[in-house]
């Protein structure tokens, strides 16, 4: 049994994939609207794990399994209990350019040029931008744009 210097317990419910967020946001109109007695403290929808959703709470683990019971698309309350130590990391942000390099082929999906392809030319980490040329340009003019902006394609190395 894991507790945080709180007293309240980190569970990871199994859902429906695909549906996290869904799962997240049903929980908090539950409790909103006192359609359930069970407290929770957090919950937390890491995008990079799909079909689970993190649940802070100082209640024990039968009554989130009560919860879990009428929540839609929410499955299982795992056994195990888990820590803040090994949930950390999902609540930092990742860098918007992370996974990006130069030669990588993006897709540009806001602005003027939106659905156009595009060449990384350079990355800035510290502005979190990035400077792309357009494939179907004539003369390579260089666009530099959020890299929130963008979707990767492809990663070869040109």
């Amino acid at each position: 049994m894991t507790e945080s210097k709180f007293g309240n317990h980190y569970y990871i419910l199994k859902t429906t994939s695909k549906h996290e967020r869904t799962v997240a946001d049903n929980i908090r109109e539950a409790i909103e609207n006192n359609m359930t007695d069970v407290v929770v403290t957090a919950v937390v929808v890491p995008e990079d794990i799909k079909g689970y959703v993190f649940v802070e709470s100082p209640e024990e683990h039968a009554r989130v399994e009560e919860l879990v019971e009428s929540i839609a698309h929410a499955r299982i309350v795992l056994k195990n209990e888990t820590s803040l130590e090994e949930i950390k990391h999902f609540l930092v942000p990742k860098p918007a350019v992370s996974g990006i390099d130069e030669g990588t082929i993006v897709e540009l999906i806001a602005g003027p040029f939106k659905g156009e392809k595009a060449v990384v030319k350079r990355v800035d980490h510290t502005k979190e931008e990035i400077t792309v040329e357009l494939y179907e340009s004539i003369v390579p003019i260089p666009i530099t744009i959020r890299g929130d902006n963008v979707r990767v394609i492809d990663r070869n190395q040109d």
